[in-house]
């Protein structure tokens, strides 16, 4: 590299990647063009090579602008973690908090969490990302995970909470056109709820259910609450959280003997751990899911 390039470039950078053109990357910048345009060029001249070709169809990236891609994205991560970490002041539980849970924890369970955490302190300000996908904490595209999955990286700090438990359910008026399915092999006469693509943690569960697959859901979704819906509309019989569907008079659980359960892990960066802001959310919501019987 013939010099050190202005973190802005790489910024830059990652725009024009994920957004396909240099006008697409100015919108979302608030930049014009032409400026982009020049933070392109200033960067490619910085690495002595060409970042993307161009032509009619607009641009495409070289190998050497996809190999810069994750080193770009962990720049705006810690960034924006940066910022984060700086809105609030020290000592005082207030400023921005980034929380990564999959779909139906985040719908579900987490927004009274939230809102009594908020009437305590209303200075917090929370971001809540909903992903099934294990952010990487490290990389700190998160302040806060829960996760159903035991942390493996080191450097962060961890509490388990006690289990999910996972069972067959139904609306009673399903089951009552439909009968209740006293075995597994009974399900194939019902119209099924569940996965679209296989994961290894699913074929994991598969193994413990004998004869189903994914051939066998008349509903496929890889979406946890788009799951959830149909068991919510009388789509057919899947497999949910317990502890939400108790709340729901409508919903039966049936095959109980069959009982699956998933870890709930609430994790964070180590160095966050001293931080009155960020320990006040993580004992929250380790207060709160624990409450809930998530």
């Amino acid at each position: 590299m013939s010099n050190d390039p202005d973190w802005a470039l790489y910024r830059t950078l990652l725009a024009v990647l994920e957004d396909g053109s240099l006008s697409a990357a100015a919108r979302r910048l608030g930049l014009t063009q032409p400026t982009i345009a020049r933070h392109v060029d200033a960067l490619e001249a910085a690495v002595g090579a060409d970042l993307f070709v161009r032509s009619q169809r607009g641009l495409a990236p070289t190998d050497l602008a996809l190999s810069l891609r994750p080193h770009a994205e962990t720049m705006a991560s810690t960034a924006a973690a940066l910022l984060r970490t700086a809105s609030g002041a020290v000592g005082q539980v207030a400023g921005t908090v980034r929380i990564s849970a999959s779909d139906v924890v985040g719908v579900e369970h987490l927004p009274p969490i939230l809102a009594r955490l908020r009437r305590n302190h209303p200075g917090l300000a929370i971001e809540l990302v909903l992903t099934d996908r294990v952010d990487d904490l490290l990389r700190r595209d998160a302040d806060i995970a829960v996760r159903m999955i035991e942390p493996a990286q080191g450097a962060l700090l961890a509490r388990r909470l006690p289990s999910v438990d996972l069972g067959f359910h139904a609306r009673s008026d399903y089951l009552a056109q439909r009968g209740t399915p006293k075995t597994l092999a009974d399900l194939a006469d019902h119209d099924l709820i569940g996965f679209d693509t296989e994961t290894p943690a699913l074929r994991g569960m598969l193994a413990h259910l004998p004869g189903i697959d994914r051939s066998s859901f008349a509903l496929r979704a890889d979406s946890n609450l788009a799951q959830l819906a149909g068991i919510r509309a009388g789509h057919g019989v899947g497999l949910c959280q317990a502890a939400i569907a108790r709340r729901e008079p409508a919903l039966v659980r049936v095959l109980h003997p069959i009982v699956l359960s998933l870890p709930l892990w609430i994790v964070m960066h180590e160095d966050l751990k001293t931080n009155a802001r960020y320990r006040a959310v993580f004992d929250a919501l380790g207060e709160g899911l624990t409450a809930t019987g998530s």
